[in-house]
């Protein structure tokens, strides 16, 4: 059995690293102003303001939560972890997603309410609340957004402060509504949109990290395609099965298979080739191969097997 390990470690340092300060950074400034949003909600009666508000007090717990997560993910593998803490990154934006779909949850069933019961809403104290909040979460998204694009973990807090900008934009064109007309209902309909926005982003990012979260391939990468073609371009090989392909984080994939080859081959060229050939061709840059007698090729174990197994070349 051999194995190939991925040597990026001090890139992916250093993106630990830049990934942590940009999210305390965003800590600080989204927990700061969320004390006078919480106050200018309700001060004024908006109910755009207070889901606003709700959503920037969890943004700094999802925040939070994506900082240490950042920051454990940074410690290296043991004997119980031997591919380290990557995979709490992945928990942490599982989770933010999660609590983004219950945030939609209750500003739908609130807004609901504010349209069967309408609430008087001050219109000047609400346009300034939410035109500081809008110029505060300009700035988070823009520190959190330029960070490691591949980083779920960031991708997961920025989503959080995407939904806040999206909020303040709202109570920002309802306030104007408000002063401009009186119009109040305008106050709960403009918070459904805005709901229903984040609802998208959030389900993408539940449903990719509890993908990866279930070992599940990598988008794109097409295993019974890797599975007839390692044999179809090497001589040496006359079956590849038990291919299993997952990712530790996005961008860090993981390969496990068998491989049968002719007796009085090379093996260590052989190995070199099946490596060559998953890295060139399928981005794989850790792979753990067995390899097995011809013999052993047409007796195969097919029971764990999604897919048919190449053709036996015999």
């Amino acid at each position: 059995m051999a194995h190939d390990h991925d040597h990026s470690h001090h890139h992916t340092h250093h993106a630990g690293q830049d990934s942590q300060r940009r999210l305390f950074w965003a800590i600080l400034l989204t927990g700061g102003f969320m004390v006078a949003e919480v106050a200018g909600g309700i001060l004024s009666g908006s109910l755009a303001l207070l889901a606003d508000a709700g959503h920037m007090l969890t943004d700094t717990a999802a925040l939070a939560l994506a900082w240490f997560a950042a920051r454990i993910s940074r410690r290296p593998a043991d004997d119980k972890r031997s591919f380290g803490y990557h995979r709490v990154q992945i928990l942490a934006a599982f989770v933010n997603g999660l609590t983004l779909i219950a945030i939609v949850v209750w500003i739908l069933i609130e807004a609901i309410r504010r349209l069967l019961s309408p609430m008087a809403v001050m219109g000047t104290t609400m346009l300034v609340i939410a035109a500081l909040g809008l110029l505060v979460n300009v700035v988070v998204f823009a520190i959190l957004h330029f960070g490691d694009r591949d980083n779920l973990n960031i991708r997961g807090a920025a989503l959080h402060v995407l939904g806040d900008l999206l909020g303040s934009v709202a109570a920002i064109v309802a306030a104007l509504v408000i002063l401009a007309t009186g119009w109040m209902p305008i106050d709960p309909l403009l918070s459904v949109l805005v709901a229903l926005l984040i609802l998208r982003s959030a389900w993408k990012l539940t449903r990719e990290s509890g993908h990866i979260l279930l070992e599940g391939a990598p988008d794109g990468l097409d295993t019974a395609r890797l599975r007839r073609e390692i044999p179809e371009r090497l001589e040496a090989v006359c079956n590849v099965h038990h291919v299993h392909v997952w990712s530790l984080t996005p961008g860090r994939h993981l390969v496990s298979l068998h491989a049968a080859i002719d007796e009085g081959e090379d093996r260590q060229a052989t190995l070199v080739a099946i490596r060559s050939l998953l890295m060139e061709r399928y981005g794989l840059h850790h792979a753990t191969i067995q390899l097995e007698s011809r013999h052993e090729c047409a007796d195969a174990p097919v029971s764990d097997e999604t897919h048919d197994e190449a053709p036996d070349r015999s």
